[in-house]
């Protein structure tokens, strides 16, 4: 369970950070001070969902057990800040935000705590506390950017979900790679044979997509594992080629209209950009093109990471980032 996630000196005890998103749930215990082990935890299993987003009281029944066996492995009683971040925390974090609080107060002793959206999380965990834009980019795309200040609060862009928006993220990506497949069935200009060859490769017969894709609850997660594909046939494909370069003109796009400045740091992460320079090249060159005065730079973490950061700041008393009541909400 040893991870490598840090915290900041000063302060004795342990935070706690949650990242629950659509590629499971983690969790990671890090000392408030310098110094000691930071442990982690993780599972693919998705979090249960429901009208009001993630399901509290299943969040809970997931976490609590893992905390307290990272506490007793650790040598500690509770936590002294706890940060949350959540997919959808905010548009559909109602339950989380009803119940967390005192649940965790009671189960952890932790009298600060963060409710946070999985974009913020990401943020900090790519830039930490400077100003700035990141793009986060998996199933879907998010840009999350900020100059600290409390009148500038959160620029955000996209983010809307697989069928308002996302544009550019994988889900995007797949949709348009399979389109192009069906064209290709069809006779339709605009049509792609390699992806086409593809996709039945994956999925069957191209008549039977639509059968096998509109129900199933997945279908985000489903769209997006088609968008790697997209990228093997980008090489030798002018059609896929072309997919890729116009995520790339959404990206940028997203990162033109969150950046706080037009000399800011910009971070790109997720596991989108696994895909490459199929996608990295086109999407620099558009980020000259949108942006040509920010500075690319490495990002430093992970949203996990990203939690603990947040967590120890509030554990410092030296959170800078913007706190508002959807996308970071502090309860003390």
């Amino acid at each position: 369970m040893t991870g490598a996630v840090g915290a900041g000196p000063g302060v004795a005890g342990h935070v706690l950070g949650i990242d629950s998103g659509g590629s499971g749930l983690r969790v990671a215990l890090a000392p408030a001070g310098a110094g000691g082990r930071s442990l982690t935890w993780s599972s693919p299993a998705p979090m249960a969902t429901g009208e009001r987003g993630i399901d509290a009281r299943d969040l809970l029944g997931r976490v609590l057990p893992v905390a307290g066996e990272l506490l007793r492995e650790a040598g500690a009683r509770g936590c002294v800040a706890v940060c949350v971040g959540a997919a959808g925390m905010a548009m559909l974090g109602d339950d989380l935000r009803a119940v967390l609080p005192d649940a965790l107060r009671d189960a952890l002793g932790t009298d600060r705590l963060a409710l946070a959206s999985d974009a913020v999380t990401a943020y900090a965990g790519a830039l930490g506390q400077r100003p700035g834009v990141v793009v986060a980019a998996g199933t879907g795309l998010v840009a999350l950017g900020t100059d600290l200040s409390a009148e500038g609060g959160w620029r955000r862009a996209d983010g809307w979900g697989h069928l308002l928006g996302d544009c550019g993220g994988g889900a995007w990506i797949g949709r348009a790679g399979l389109e192009a497949a069906l064209r290709a069935y069809d006779g339709r200009t605009g049509g792609s044979p390699a992806l086409l060859a593809r996709s039945e490769a994956v999925f069957g017969p191209a008549p039977r997509l639509p059968g096998l894709l509109y129900p199933r609850p997945d279908r985000p997660a489903v769209l997006a594992s088609f968008a790697p594909e997209v990228g093997r046939c980008a090489p030798d494909d002018p059609v896929a080629a072309g997919i890729l370069r116009a995520a790339a003109r959404h990206i940028a796009a997203a990162a033109a209209a969150a950046c706080p400045a037009q000399a800011a740091d910009v971070a790109l992460t997720g596991g989108l950009f696994g895909l490459g320079d199929q996608l990295l090249t086109p999407l620099h060159h558009e980020l000259q093109l949108q942006l040509p005065g920010v500075r690319r730079v490495v990002t430093q973490g992970d949203p996990l990471a990203g939690a603990v950061t947040v967590a120890t700041a509030l554990a410092r008393n030296d959170l800078a980032l913007p706190v508002d009541d959807t996308l970071l909400r502090v309860v003390c």
